[in-house]
This record gives structure tokens, C-alpha cells and sequence, in this order.
């Protein structure tokens, strides 16, 4: 019975460009990440110029800015292929473009042309995040039930996206010059171009405005109101709109704060290039694939908010986790152990994560209302963990991950009082209900 779910979930066309826009949108991250992290600290950046990089990955929490645009503007030429595929498919150009400049820097002469390359990197990711993250979410529209099970299958091609330019390019890096890695990754991005070739527009019945008989005041006027106010007035709509933008913001903190001293934390103990990309390759992977697809599972028995719950624990122990490693120095099988454990918790969070955020956006401003949250998300992940490089450098690696995992608990606190007010709210509307039920009852017996 199990094993006919997970294939009738898991296994059809509409799962596989799942998982294709999935690794699209994932694997350039860790090119301005962790990755490039490494490289940046074997050409002698300093911890606190690393951490401090972690601001180059603004685009990603401001592309609320731009996601009205992406949402109702034509791209010019391929416009008539889709709103999301003509718009993704230029946006994989660019990425294309940005990665292989990337591969001619060298950090340790120019490093504002790193911040720019990189910068550009960010851009064109973030954008295309807006893209996908809305074709997602409206290719669901119609069977909301499988919203979570297709974030789990995006979040999963999202990992795989990530262990290409995590462990994909440390192993090359073991063999071949920073450069080349860089060359190489570029030709992620044909992974993108064949799915979004591939596969159909959802189906949204979106038709671009008819804007030539209008002025242009007049079609500014319409762009504003339609899509630049009606989103963030429509989301407002929510009960606790302000607590669920906080918890959004807090949920992920503890993994986001490590993020950018993963790698030199490794490189510290021991690890080498070839050690560290064998872990996260083989049995990071493994996990990950397995937490995301258990948290799709997860939250289709138990909901979302019992769902988020329950990762934010799992993710702030894993975590902590790291403190041990701290103390044991260069012991492989535990490096095993950690890593595992902490990529099936994330692989879990992020899946319930993704899927609750995907629940709030209505299929009218889809990449607008999805941008702007998961924009938050980024604050907490690029700008406040930015200052992870400072703490790194006053204290000892134990203390440093026993902070980070602390950083779990104001979210677990924030799902429980959620879980809470709806479970209050339901219980009003059935009072309410039944007391209109008497009373309808009563008008009857009278009449």
C-alpha cells in the first residue's frame, strides 16, 4: 500500500520537471555560497571578509522588487512560449554568462570584480527563483492536495542542484584549477534549458493585457494597482500575516547561520577537498533525498503546521551536532554521521518550509506573493548570517554551532503558537456552526 503511494506521487511527467526546474534553481547557489567560499579562503580572504560575502546574495532576499514585472511584462521575442518558460529560458542565458565570467576571476588579485561576477550571479539566480517558484506553485493549482508532494520532488532537484556545485566541483578542484571547475558548472544551466523546453505553460489562463488601446499613464496606472498593490493587499488577507512573516524569517535560521563557515569549518578540521565532496556526494545525497521525500510524506499525514513543527526540532539537534564534530577534529566516520543526519533534517524543513509558503500565495500574483516570502527567507540566510564570519573568529567552533542550533527554537515557538490559534479558531467555527444549527433548528420547530 506504502510503496503504490510514493509511486503514484512521485512517479509521472509533471514530478519530473519537478525535479528538473528544481536543480535548475538550486545549483547556482552554492557558486556564490559555500563553494566559492573555499576557494575565496585558499586565496586567503580572511573569516570575516567570507562571512561578510555572504552580502553579495542580496538579490535573492529583494526580488520582491522585481517580481511584478517578471509576472506580468512579455519578454520580448519568446513571450508567445509562456509567461514562466519564455522568461526562464533568458534567465539560464544569463546564468550561463555570469558563471563563465566567474571562471576568470582570481580572487586573491581583484576582489570587486569577485563581488560583481558574483553579484550578477545572484541576479539572474534570484530572478529565475521568482520564475520557477511560481510555475511550481500554479502547475498545482487545480490539485492543491499534491502542492507538498511537488515541493518535495523541487526541494529534491533543488538538493541535487546543490551537491552538483557542492561536491561536484570540490571533487573537480581536487584535479583541475578553480577556473575550470567554474567553466564546467556553467553548463548546468543546460539542465533548465531542455526542462523548460520540455514541458508545457501551466495552465493558468493568464492572458498578457490588451494594453494598445490604452495611454500609458492609463497602462501604469493598471500595472500598479493590479500588480504591484493587489498582491501585498491580498496576502494581508491572512489571519497573523505579521507572525507568519516572522516565523518565515526565523524557521531556517539556524541552518543559515552555519552556511557560510560550513566549508572553511571542514578545511579547519582536517578535511580535504576529495574527503568533504565523497561525504556530501554519496551520503549527504542519500539523505537528502530521503528527508525531502519523508517531509512531503510527513506533511501530507500529519499538515503543515504539525509538519513544521516537527522539522524545526529535527533540524535544530542536527545542528547542534556539529558542536560534537568540533570536538572530536578529523574523525571521518562522524563528519559521516553529522552530515547525514543534518542534510535529512534540512531536506525535511525545507520541504514543509517551501510547501506552507506555496499554501498562503493565491494563483493570481503567484510570483509576486511567493517572491516576498521567500525573500524573507533569504534576509535571514544572506544579510543576518553575514555576520557569522565575526562570531566565527571570537569563539571556538562548539560554542559557535550551539549558538547557530539556538537559533531553531524562536521558530519551533512561533509553529506552536500557529498551531494553537488554529486549532482555537476551528473550534470557534464549529461552536458557531452548531449553535446556528439550534438555532435554524429551533425556528423550525416554532414555525
Amino acid at each position: 500500500m506504502f510503496q503504490n503511494t510514493v509511486i503514484t506521487t512521485y512517479f509521472n511527467k509533471k514530478m519530473a520537471t519537478m525535479l528538473g526546474l528544481g536543480f535548475a534553481s538550486g545549483f547556482p547557489f552554492l557558486l556564490v555560497f559555500s563553494t566559492l567560499s573555499l576557494w575565496l579562503k585558499e586565496a586567503s580572504w580572511t573569516y570575516a571578509a567570507i562571512g561578510a560575502f555572504s552580502l553579495v546574495k542580496l538579490p535573492y532576499a529583494l526580488k520582491w522588487l522585481v517580481s511584478p514585472f517578471l509576472d506580468k511584462v512579455k519578454f520580448p521575442f519568446l513571450w508567445r512560449m509562456g509567461r514562466r518558460r519564455s522568461w526562464g529560458l533568458a534567465l539560464q542565458l544569463l546564468l550561463f554568462g555570469g558563471i563563465l565570467a566567474m571562471s576568470a576571476v582570481h580572487p586573491e588579485q581583484n576582489h570587486a570584480l569577485v563581488w560583481i561576477c558574483a553579484g550578477f550571479i545572484c541576479t539572474a539566480s534570484a530572478c529565475l527563483d521568482i520564475v520557477l517558484d511560481a510555475y511550481r506553485v500554479e502547475s498545482f493549482a487545480n490539485r492543491p492536495e499534491e502542492q507538498a508532494s511537488g515541493s518535495a520532488v523541487f526541494v529534491l532537484g533543488y538538493r541535487i542542484g546543490l551537491v552538483f556545485s557542492g561536491a561536484g566541483a570540490l571533487t573537480l578542484a581536487t584535479f583541475v584549477s578553480w577556473h575550470t571547475v567554474y567553466l564546467i558548472m556553467a553548463f548546468g544551466t543546460l539542465i533548465g534549458f531542455i526542462t523548460l523546453l520540455s514541458a508545457g505553460e501551466p495552465n493558468t489562463a493568464f492572458k498578457y493585457a490588451n494594453s494598445e488601446k490604452k495611454s500609458c499613464q492609463e497602462r501604469l496606472k493598471a500595472f500598479w494597482k493590479g500588480s504591484i498593490i493587489a498582491p501585498f493587499t491580498d496576502f494581508a488577507k491572512h489571519r497573523q500575516w505579521p507572525v507568519i512573516l516572522a516565523l518565515i524569517f526565523i524557521y531556517r535560521m539556524s541552518d543559515a547561520y552555519f552556511g557560510p563557515m560550513s566549508f572553511p569549518f571542514y578545511d579547519d578540521m582536517g578535511f580535504s577537498k576529495f574527503e568533504i565532496a565523497y561525504i556530501i556526494k554519496i551520503y549527504g545525497m542519500a539523505a537528502t533525498i530521503i528527508g525531502g521525500l519523508f517531509g512531503g510524506l510527513l506533511l501530507k499525514k500529519v499538515g503543515i503546521l504539525k509538519g513544521l513543527y516537527i522539522c524545526g526540532f529535527t533540524q535544530g539537534l542536527t545542528t547542534l551536532m556539529f558542536s560534537w564534530q568540533a570536538l572530536s577534529g578529523h574523525n571521518l566516520w562522524l563528519l559521516t554521521l553529522v552530515i547525514s543526519l543534518e542534510n535529512f533534517s534540512s531536506g525535511m524543513a525545507t520541504t514543509a518550509l517551501v510547501a506552507y509558503i506555496s499554501s498562503l500565495c493565491n494563483v493570481l500574483y503567484t510570483a509576486t506573493q511567493y517572491a516576498l516570502l521567500s525573500s524573507i527567507m533569504s534576509v535571514a540566510r544572506d544579510v543576518f548570517a553575514s555576520t557569522s564570519g565575526i562570531l566565527a573568529e571570537y569563539v571556538n567552533w562548539p560554542i559557535f554551532f550551539a549558538i547557530a542550533a539556538a537559533f531553531s527554537i524562536p521558530g519551533i515557538m512561533i509553529v506552536k503558537w500557529l498551531m494553537i490559534t488554529e486549532n482555537e479558531q476551528i473550534l470557534v467555527e464549529k461552536q458557531n456552526k452548531s449553535r446556528y444549527h439550534k438555532s435554524h433548528m429551533k425556528g423550525k420547530t416554532n414555525v
